[in-house]
């Protein structure tokens, strides 16, 4: 067995947000944490401080809900933190901050979705926003082996697994998902001499479905 460094990563759900608490479409409008999203930024960085774990680097879309919970965390943690927008939310087009409601009347959804279907009509593909997830990895990839923290979306985070896993896109939303809740995150490791990916453990603990 190879000594080499891997690369450990983590890829976190931003808390709960205003868009999540009013039940809106966020894609890229831009949303704060709640005071609930808050504590539970608050509650995971206690309990990863009290289990001796930490990073070596933060990556963390820029948008409001993401941002400030990665600097709750890695503030606790004392980690430096990047903002890159690559790890920013689907671009959902006319869907951004509406409600179910609004948003049949301004994009209803298509009769049938391909991985080239824009999400709200002006938004990006299910296939653009996989590209851009491959993007990201990759650019943590040319970094040194490291321990990484990955503060994102559930929709980027997913398609970041389906890259990671070797997964492929299937029409109209059909296929596997991964169900990321508010602070809910996967541990992986990735091994560059083997090309070695794996999956360690999914944790939703933070904010289980009542």
């Amino acid at each position: 067995m190879s000594d080499a460094p891997i690369y450990h990563i983590t890829f976190l759900r931003h808390g709960e947000s205003v868009g999540n608490a009013e039940d809106r479409f966020q894609g890229q409008a831009d949303f704060p944490l709640t005071e609930k999203g808050r504590a539970q930024a608050r509650a995971l960085a206690e309990r990863w401080a009290a289990a001796g774990r930490t990073f070596d680097l933060c990556l963390a879309s820029p948008l409001l809900r993401a941002r400030q919970t990665a600097e709750i965390i890695a503030g606790a943690l004392g980690v430096p933190v990047e903002f890159d927008p690559v790890w920013m939310e689907i671009h959902n087009g006319k869907l951004a901050g509406l409600t179910d409601e609004e948003a049949a009347s301004v994009a209803p959804r298509p009769k049938f979705m391909t991985p080239y279907t824009r999400f709200g009509e002006t938004g990006e593909s299910r296939l653009e926003i996989l590209l851009r997830a491959g993007k990201g990895i990759q650019n943590l990839l040319d970094r040194p082996p490291a321990r990484c923290l990955v503060v994102a979306h559930g929709g980027i985070l997913n398609n970041a697994l389906f890259i990671a896993m070797g997964m492929t896109l299937h029409a109209d939303g059909q296929g596997p998902r991964f169900m990321f809740f508010n602070t809910g995150f996967a541990d992986l490791t990735y091994d560059p001499e083997r090309h070695a990916w794996r999956l360690w453990g999914f944790d939703n603990s933070g904010d289980l479905p009542e």
